[in-house]
């Protein structure tokens, strides 16, 4: 299979209400399916906003209710759907995304890099897992909005028999407007650094807090160029065509992997 079909929804998000926000996204999906689409993005914490009250707003992962909607969702437009949720599981509570599969699969990514300077660190649980999923042939690595400014963490790591990890890398986040500059050079940055496509979705709108989100959900190949790429502040949804011959011929061409320097990735939690 030599294409995917990824669509991108920025969208505004109602603080701390998952029905509610569920209730928008659906009616914003319309019938967007499987004729359309391989897989749906929505931002990190699409139900509830980037919120610090973990123990109020996480959900049991057994039980989640957000879950069961994604699942729903999955299964009713026939591609896969992914997203962050705040989850609680074990007695403790993650910023974990959640990639569903058409057939009720889940497998999640916990967010790795806390963003300590909103207290996420203090509240939810550091992930020790990167995470690559695959679909219709193309392997993705998963991660949410702070990991993006860490390249260690989402380099690729290739082996003897394998030069390439993953062939696109996808980032779901709620990415302040102040600083949106950083957020639109480290996805081209990191495409560029793992001759990857990139998958960067962010909401718009203002938080509870009066924090603005411009979005800048972008869509960028493997040379860091925008296939997608929308003004800023404005809701949207946008499908783009990630084409593995295309990717498979600029490696080849262009093999800066071949004079990449030899690392050892250690999962021990940073200082």
């Amino acid at each position: 299979m030599s294409e995917l079909r990824v669509t991108l929804v920025q969208c505004d998000l109602r603080w701390e209400d998952p029905a509610e926000n569920c209730r928008r996204l659906e009616e914003t999906l319309g019938e967007l399916g499987s004729e359309q689409t391989d897989l749906i993005v929505l931002p990190e914490m699409f139900a509830t906003g980037f919120t610090m009250n973990s123990r109020e707003m996480a959900e049991p992962m057994a039980e989640s209710r957000t879950l069961a909607w994604l699942q729903a969702q999955a299964r009713r437009r026939g591609c896969v759907i992914t997203g962050s949720v705040a989850i609680v599981e074990g007695g403790q509570y993650y910023n974990r995304l959640l990639w569903v599969t058409p057939d009720g699969e889940v497998t999640h990514y916990d967010k790795r890099h806390l963003f300590r300077m909103a207290g996420e660190h203090e509240r939810y649980g550091m992930g020790d897992e990167r995470v690559i999923v695959e679909l219709k042939g193309f392997r993705l690595l998963l991660s949410v909005c702070y990991d993006l400014r860490f390249p260690v963490w989402l380099r690729q790591q290739p082996t003897e028999s394998v030069h390439f990890e993953y062939d696109a890398l996808l980032c779901v986040a709620n990415w302040p407007a102040p600083r949106r500059h950083p957020w639109r050079t480290l996805l081209q940055a990191r495409a560029i650094e793992n001759l990857c496509y990139v998958i960067g979705v962010n909401r718009v709108g203002e938080d509870a807090k009066g924090l603005a989100y411009a979005g800048d959900s972008l869509l960028v190949d493997f040379k860091g160029e925008a296939l997608i790429d929308r003004p800023r502040d404005e809701a949207f949804i946008a499908t783009g065509t990630l084409c593995r011959e295309a990717l498979r011929e600029f490696r080849d061409k262009f093999p800066a992997w071949q004079d990449a320097d030899d690392f050892t990735l250690s999962l021990e939690a940073p200082r």
